[in-house]
């Protein structure tokens, strides 16, 4: 029985001695002894060196493998952690930013300015409304110089913005008929007036018995009477706008007329016809309207000052 009991407490105190651990210390110490797990705290673990001695090691005395191997149980990891060093590849793989794949767009093919304007529905409403704007260039231009609007717009139509400015650089076209009238008609009058022309023949002879005298009387001569010379503004040399009109034409703006313009009447040549007022009733920044008299009546005619190629001033007994 005394051999049993001997057996037991030789096998206890192996089993005491198996739970003894021992740990080299920073300050060159060792210590072996029993870790008491329940008295971890932030001061340090204790252990139990002998059945009444126990000695309380701060978490700082420790070295980095006793700390790492604390660090696998659960009860002091937390404790643990702040004393652990980490090294600079544990940073630098604890800090490293993953990039994760993104879905992206894919860029466009390499393309001329037209084509890819074709490629997309937005980018032919663009080059449309581009081409109708040229067309339009094209008329105002051929407005402008007086040239048929049918064959500016077809060349501007073939040649897209080279049309217009080719146009543009040409010559304003003069009318020249209304040329001839302008300088043909001072003329006129100056050699009806010259003191030199020959004088018509009005002399009559009366009937006479015979054997009579003959006694010659001079008609008097008719004098025609003369119209003022008109006055001829032709678009290129002069530039028609309301300024323009209201500067030149100031006497036909008003109601009662002077008698120096009381017989003189305004005519408009334009793209759409000609004709033939006595007022301009209204006028606006870019359009006038002309009392066109017909007969017994008379109406309001709307003309645009770019469709105006021509304006004269003359007697309205003039041809």
């Amino acid at each position: 029985m005394r051999n049993i009991i001997f057996i037991c407490l030789t096998l206890l105190l192996c089993g005491l001695r198996a739970r003894a651990e021992s740990f080299q210390l920073l300050d060159g110490k060792t210590v072996t002894g029993e870790v008491l797990l329940g008295s971890a705290n932030d001061n340090g673990l204790q252990f139990r060196i002998d059945d009444n001695q126990y000695e309380r090691v701060p978490w700082s005395n420790f070295t980095q493998e006793d700390l790492k191997k604390f660090l696998q149980n659960p009860r002091l990891a937390a404790l643990v952690e702040p004393f652990i060093e980490v090294s600079q590849e544990e940073k630098l793989r604890k800090t490293e930013v993953k990039i994760n794949p993104v879905p992206r767009l894919e860029r466009p093919e390499a393309r001329s300015l037209i084509g890819a304007m074709f490629s997309s529905g937005l980018g032919v409403v663009i080059l449309l409304l581009l081409y109708a704007a040229n067309l339009y260039a094209g008329y105002e231009v051929a407005m402008f110089r007086a040239r048929p609007p049918a064959v500016v717009c077809g060349v501007s139509a073939v040649l897209p913005v080279v049309g217009p400015i080719i146009f543009l650089s040409l010559p304003t076209v003069m009318d020249p008929t209304a040329a001839e009238e302008a300088v043909l008609e001072p003329a006129s009058e100056a050699s009806d007036s010259s003191p030199l022309a020959p004088a018509p023949s009005a002399t009559h002879h009366e009937p006479t018995a015979p054997g009579a005298l003959h006694i010659a009387h001079a008609a008097p001569a008719a004098a025609a009477a003369a119209h003022p010379a008109a006055q001829v503004f032709q678009r290129g040399a002069f530039t028609f706008n309301r300024r323009f009109l209201e500067t030149k034409f100031a006497g036909f703006f008003g109601v009662v007329r002077r008698d120096a313009e009381k017989d003189m009447i305004l005519v408009i040549k334009a793209a759409r016809g000609e004709y033939h007022g006595t007022r301009i009733s209204r006028i606006s920044a870019n359009d006038l309207h002309l009392q066109v008299v017909k007969g017994s009546a008379s109406e309001e005619v709307l003309i645009p000052f770019t469709e105006i190629k021509e304006i004269q001033i003359k007697h309205k007994d003039a041809p």
